[in-house]
């Protein structure tokens, strides 16, 4: 028999629907960022300075105090530096304003404060389903109804934790690489119940902060980006925990090899010890019958050796400047000695 037919009229109809609906949603104009951590951080910053208000929450003041100096660092960047930043690369009569930005950030431990008057939220919450599925009721339950929830999730899909947002049409991924000032994409990525009016706003506003929209088809751990990057490094630090290279040689072989200005040791230092360990757990975990599996729980457990000793990553992003110690020890690695690459 025949196979059945395609009405493309009919998607397209979809498609006409969903922008007509989109021009009746409530616009975009307060945005809550959950989680001010590394990438929270980034994104709250990026969301003011392209003229949205903004709420950071988080557990503690002093990681809203960690925040707010980043912020005020990135300010300072933007000056040193934001015409050779994508994202900060803008039309001349789109002139966007560190300063400004600054002033459009609210820092608050109140989820109320934080939700009770936003149209969109960003979580940016630890990798672990069980921390996100607590937070989302928490979300749910201050936020209005009509505000659009997006996951920041690295290699979870929108879809395990639809129902705990307690509002599954209206909630989606948008991921972001680190660092998103530099690597500007916003990888927009619905789940079966998700309105297509709601995907559609959300990849406008992935450009509306200067991101390039990138649509995920159909539901992917990892998207493109981590779909790519987790196995990559998962392989790379394999090598170092079996024994068959230092860390050091690793980078030196990716480096010269394929003229990559970073390694993978570094870009691990930069995403942060304990994400990496977090993917790793919990992938390592799902796939444990696998060499996959097995390689990512060895992983997992010589990163929780060096959390423990306190090699957490870089914080700043500055590697001639931060303090702290991952598979490097800063400032001044190893990898920026004239003669690390031979």
């Amino acid at each position: 028999s025949n196979p059945p037919k395609t009405n493309p009229s009919r998607f397209t109809w979809m498609r006409r629907t969903a922008l007509r609906r989109l021009t009746t949603t409530p616009r975009v104009r307060k945005v809550a960022v959950i989680g001010a951590g590394t990438l929270g951080q980034q994104v709250s910053f990026q969301a003011a300075l392209s003229g949205f208000d903004v709420a950071l929450l988080d557990t503690t003041e002093k990681r809203l105090t960690t925040a707010k100096q980043a912020h005020e660092r990135f300010a300072r960047l933007f000056v040193e530096r934001g015409e050779k930043v994508r994202a900060w690369r803008v039309p001349a009569e789109s002139s966007l304003s560190p300063q400004a930005a600054l002033q459009r950030i609210s820092y608050t431990t109140d989820v109320d404060e934080a939700c009770g008057d936003s149209d969109l939220l960003s979580e940016n919450v630890p990798e672990v389903p069980a921390v996100k599925t607590t937070v989302y009721a928490e979300l749910h339950a201050a936020a209005p109804s009509h505000c659009i929830f997006t996951t920041n999730s690295s290699t979870l899909l929108p879809s395990d934790f639809a129902a705990a947002t307690g509002r599954p049409e209206r909630f989606l991924a948008l991921h972001f690489a680190n660092p998103i000032f530099d690597g500007n994409i916003g990888e927009v990525m619905g789940h079966a119940s998700t309105d297509e009016a709601v995907f559609e706003q959300v990849v406008q506003f992935a450009r509306d902060i200067h991101m390039v929209p990138i649509r995920i088809e159909k539901e992917q751990n990892g998207y493109i980006c981590n779909s790519l990057l987790v196995p990559w490094l998962n392989s790379a630090l394999w090598l170092v925990t079996s024994g068959v290279a230092s860390p050091h040689d690793v980078d030196r072989t990716w480096m010269i090899t394929m003229g990559a200005p970073k390694g993978p040791m570094q870009v691990i230092d930069v995403i942060g010890l304990e994400t990496v360990r977090n993917v790793f757990a919990h992938w390592g975990e799902v796939m444990r019958d696998d060499a996959a599996g097995k390689q990512m729980l060895a992983n997992a457990a010589f990163l929780d050796a060096k959390l423990e000793a306190g090699c957490a990553g870089i914080k700043t992003g500055d590697p001639s400047s931060d303090t702290a110690k991952g598979m490097y020890d800063y400032p001044g690695p190893a990898f920026m000695k004239d003669d690390f690459l031979g």
